[in-house]
């Protein structure tokens, strides 16, 4: 990454015209990385499937082996892994901190050894398919790898977050934070905001009020945006603050990938004492539809999440209200108004500033759809 620029690598791959599944033009650095971690993962011995954002080879069979559009499968092992083998890699170019999103799954149901191979290629994938779309709460293991002035190792195996940097010296990572929380308040916000207008409304409100001081802590929070989310999320576990590449009226859903970049930072954030959301719901509780499939995504500082969030919940626009219930079609979760057994306290979650409709103090409302993240 360091001596990309030295030894060619930057540019567009093929010097451009390479295209991944998603439409988007591929960096040489995007098919390299993919290539790394394939290789290295497939013979840990510990994977049944590998989902990745760069995935575009022709359906074939290899050995024991199974490659797909979407998705490696292979003969050992019982975990899915899935990653963004280099994100922001449009920065690279530039020098901007870029790094590799990845999450772990255990794969209980599908293995090759069940598999007829004569029922063709399309039936494999929709069988192994299965285990690769599960929600983030079925984690077990996520992080990132941050390339900057350091080489920072941070991951959660679902007790804690802890982050390591590495010694060129002697080629290892040393613990540098053990047991990371955020913070519960920053006064940070990072967001594209050449898009600001087209995002949705509460959100637009949400932003103005804490640059003008109006938010709740009555202070103006600053503006940081790398725009490359390991580097913006980094930034933000340590100093707190909140993340956002939000829905706007180009992307109703946003742009970020749930399966690969999404729902791996939630786990992360969760673990660490902060929250991540589409802007009003958990985004560890969407299930995915499909392994590219996009949401939109704000993290960080527990209370300048669910400061946020109360816009949302305030708003009475019935297609923006719609939009949030479908993302969580067939998730399980509970519907605004609906309670499973006594309500948990949660204070705040509900309206605006802690006012109910009468314009009366809120100390707890039910978690409604907002899940078990509290």
């Amino acid at each position: 990454m360091r001596t990309s620029a030295i030894s060619g690598l930057t540019g567009l791959e093929k010097g451009g015209g390479s295209i991944n599944v998603q439409g988007e033009e591929q960096k040489q650095l995007d098919v390299i990385s993919n290539d790394v971690l394939k290789k290295a993962l497939r013979w840990s011995g510990q994977l049944a499937t590998i989902a990745s954002e760069e995935e575009d080879l022709p359906v074939n069979v290899m050995g024991d082996a199974v490659f797909s559009n979407d998705i490696v499968i292979e003969n050992s092992g019982r975990y899915v892994a899935v990653f963004d083998p280099l994100d922001g890699s449009s920065n690279v170019d530039a020098g901007i901190p870029v790094g590799t999103i990845f999450g772990i799954f255990d794969s209980a149901e599908c293995s090759i050894e069940d598999i007829d191979l004569s029922e063709g290629i399309d039936k494999i994938e929709e069988k192994c398919l299965k285990d690769t779309l599960q929600p983030g709460t079925n984690l077990v293991a996520a992080g990132y790898c941050l390339y900057s002035s350091a080489t920072s190792f941070v991951f959660t195996l679902g007790s804690g977050v802890y982050g390591f940097t590495l010694d060129e010296s002697i080629g290892e990572f040393v613990l540098t934070h053990a047991d990371l929380k955020i913070p519960s308040r920053g006064k940070i916000y990072s967001f594209n905001e050449a898009n600001r207008w087209d995002w949705d409304p509460p959100l637009q409100k949400y932003v103005t009020d804490i640059q003008q001081g109006l938010g709740d802590t009555k202070y103006r929070y600053s503006s940081r945006y790398i725009g490359s989310m390991v580097g913006d999320v980094h930034r933000t576990l340590l100093y707190g603050g909140i993340f956002g590449y939000p829905a706007d009226r180009k992307n109703l859903n946003g742009k970020l990938r749930l399966l690969y970049e999404a729902a791996p930072m939630a786990f992360l954030l969760e673990q660490a004492g902060g929250l991540a959301l589409t802007g009003k719901n958990r985004i560890m509780d969407i299930p995915p539809i499909g392994v590219h499939q996009r949401v939109p995504c704000i993290l960080g500082s527990r209370d300048d999440v669910l400061e946020m969030r109360r816009y949302y919940v305030e708003s009475r626009d019935s297609e923006l209200i719609a939009r949030c219930k479908d993302r969580l079609n067939g998730a399980g979760t509970l519907n605004e108004n609906e309670v499973d057994g006594p309500a948990k306290p949660a204070k705040n979650l509900g309206n605006h500033n802690g006012d109910d409709e009468n314009g009366g103090s809120v100390e707890n409302v039910s978690i409604g759809e907002f899940g078990a993240a509290q």
